[in-house]
């Protein structure tokens, strides 16, 4: 138990018509403090997308999916908020918003490794 620390995840939605509040699950995002890490994880099954979203573009949404990546990588290329901390990436990915992309609230847990946590949480709520 001594070896675990905290971490916090939240899901990745996609809501094309946020009006109307419905969405689908498309990736996963995990933060943890102590083990310095923040990992994201999504795939879009481009069926599900296509009935759901026909009006939207999928490369479009692709693209603003790898924003999110390059943000948690912190990348030069994820602009100003990928230069920001751990912490402060993920709190940023995770507020709450009004666009086509969004997240669950965070819930937290506990590990010993945050890279298979994500793996486990990405194949329980997305695959």
């Amino acid at each position: 138990m001594q070896d675990k620390c905290t971490f916090e995840y939240a899901i990745i939605r996609l809501v094309p018509k946020v009006e109307r509040e419905e969405f689908f699950n498309v990736g996963v995002i995990l933060f943890s403090k102590r083990k310095k890490y923040l990992g994201i994880r999504y795939q879009i099954d481009e069926t599900k997308f296509n009935a759901f979203a026909p009006e939207l573009s999928l490369e479009d949404f692709k693209k603003y999916l790898n924003a999110w990546k390059l943000i948690c990588d912190g990348e030069p290329s994820g602009g100003t908020i990928g230069t920001f901390e751990l912490s402060d990436r993920f709190r940023w990915l995770t507020a709450c918003r009004s666009t086509i992309i969004q997240s669950s609230k965070t819930h937290p847990g506990l590990t010993d490794n945050p890279e298979n946590e994500l793996e486990t949480i990405f194949k329980m709520y997305i695959l």
